[in-house]
């Protein structure tokens, strides 16, 4: 297995998510599904293997909808962890020592003979609760997210119908959210 991902810019934590967080944050999930389809194929051509992308957002095989439970094909966090990625924080979210919370993430699988990376130290500060106290929804404990409740109040759209992104505050609220 191969994690790998793309940092959102700093830049988008410093303005209203509404629109360009969640613009942005689509586009750089094709950009790395983008990325892992040109990697599955160098990745065969160059050593005689199998590769396989996937997806690093949509499609979900899973949903759940009484709970709102979306689950991909496979868990990006947790793969990116024992790829050597990050952390899991309080939030929920992959915490990684250089990007802190803004990776968008992705794998490929293959039958290639990798070495694995050392797993990432554990970066959320012990006794922090920014991302707890201060999601409006209450949906964050335990390493865990209410998927239904956060869901209800981070998506909506616009007059127009476009997707927005109405809440990002666990991400922002991070004093890792940029790294260590």
């Amino acid at each position: 297995m191969i994690a790998l991902g793309i940092a959102l810019p700093k830049g988008l934590y410093e303005v209203q998510p509404r629109l360009l967080y969640g613009y942005f944050n689509g586009k750089i999930s094709s950009s790395i599904d983008d990325l892992e389809l040109r990697l599955a194929k160098e990745l065969e051509v160059r050593y005689n293997c199998m590769a396989v992308p996937v997806p690093s957002d949509a499609p979900n095989e899973y949903w759940e909808a009484e709970s709102m439970t979306a689950k991909g094909l496979i868990s990006m966090r947790h793969t990116a962890v024992l790829c050597g990625l990050g952390s899991i924080g309080k939030s929920s979210l992959l915490l990684n020592s250089e990007y802190g919370n803004r990776l968008i993430l992705g794998a490929v699988l293959t039958d290639l003979e990798l070495e694995s990376d050392d797993l990432q130290e554990d970066i959320c500060i012990e006794g922090c609760r920014r991302c707890i106290d201060n999601c409006p929804a209450q949906a964050i404990a335990d390493k865990q997210v209410k998927q239904k409740q956060c869901r209800m109040n981070t998506y909506g759209k616009t007059a127009r119908g476009f997707d927005t992104v109405d809440c990002n505050k666990c991400r922002i609220v991070c004093p890792m959210r940029f790294g260590k």
